[in-house]
């Protein structure tokens, strides 16, 4: 950013066209295609099926805010920041970068002062539905999310395991947890450790690979269903990531009461979550609350508004631990 307040503000109102641009060249794929080294537009467009003209004026761009560096003959490579886009790294975000670039996440956002207004979500406005009902009509879309999803675990996995001792477990269930990364990483950690992945029927339905590649589905069970209505039962610590700020309190309540009927009374829940920082401070969470606002329909919380959702589900709040840019939650039977 410049000193000069009247050109940072223009870099900020600009920067929807850095998404798009890192949307594009996610969706072509082209940090692959650098993976082994330098290559010209030229030999990227046939690649990619794209005008050369314009993939050159794309990624020249993206090199100068360091996403690719241009180098002589119009070649490009990949930078650290670009390595993120490839589909095999070791801190992917390629698929998120494609779900945010995406016309019905676009245009959601576009409807954002109708949610300022009203107060109303944005998305359900707009399509006469909720984003998961539309993921579910839209398996392309919904396949892209769930692959964004698995990516945004890669990078809070490790940290989980480093801020939160999950030795004292012999059998987690992950509710909600998608293809389950982030709980074949705890049971990897601990190999005595047995686990339940627990999510919609057509979210699990590709967790089998998944699991298996990591070399823990001997010690996970699969199941399909909805936390509005039951979860599996009889564990001793039930983990959600990234799951209650999907939600308005109302319906977080109802998800965290089906959590408690399913519960022994010594088990433990563990929240995953974003907290919302003092004035001034953490604009990433603040931004992602806006993101709940027009999309899913939830919110970001404090730790005080945590405390009092976990009190109106009949838990008490018991212990917090830092996390990266999420924390680690946990509560237990009041």
């Amino acid at each position: 950013m410049t000193s000069d307040p009247r050109l940072t503000m223009l870099q900020l109102i600009n920067g929807f066209q850095i998404t798009q641009a890192i949307h594009v060249a996610a969706t072509l794929r082209v940090a692959d295609y650098l993976n082994e080294g330098a290559r010209s537009a030229g030999e990227l467009a046939a690649r990619t099926k794209s005008h050369p003209g314009s993939l050159y004026r794309l990624l020249r761009a993206l090199a100068a805010v360091g996403v690719f560096r241009e180098e002589e003959g119009q070649k490009f490579s990949l930078t650290p920041l670009g390595d993120c886009l490839r589909t095999d790294s070791a801190t992917p975000l390629g698929a998120w970068a494609e779900v945010v670039g995406s016309s019905y996440y676009w245009q959601t956002w576009g409807h954002l002062l109708h949610s300022v207004r009203t107060g109303e979500n944005a998305f359900q406005n707009l399509n006469g539905k909720d984003v998961w009902q539309f993921r579910a009509e839209h398996p392309e879309d919904g396949a892209t999310f769930d692959r964004a999803m698995t990516q945004l675990s890669h990078g809070s996995a490790a940290a989980v395991i480093r801020a939160y001792d999950f030795s004292p477990f012999h059998h987690v269930v992950d509710v909600g947890g998608g293809q389950g990364l982030m709980l074949a990483a705890i049971l990897r950690a601990h190999p005595d450790m047995r686990g339940t992945l627990f999510d919609q029927p057509g979210v699990v339905a590709g967790a089998k690979a998944a699991l298996t590649e990591r070399g823990v589905i001997d010690r996970c069970h699969i199941v399909g269903g909805s936390f509005f209505e039951a979860v599996p039962d009889g564990a001793d610590a039930y983990l959600m990531r990234v799951v209650i700020h999907d939600w308005e309190d109302d319906e977080a309540v109802a998800i965290l009461k089906v959590c408690r009927r399913a519960m022994r009374e010594t088990a433990k829940l563990l929240l995953i979550e974003r907290l919302v920082a003092p004035a001034n401070e953490m604009p990433s969470t603040k931004f992602s609350d806006l993101n709940m606002l027009v999309s899913p329909g939830g919110r970001e919380r404090t730790r005080e508004e945590f405390a009092d959702l976990l009190a109106r589900s009949g838990f008490e709040l018991t212990l917090i631990c830092s996390a990266g840019i999420h924390n680690v939650i946990e509560a237990r039977q009041r």
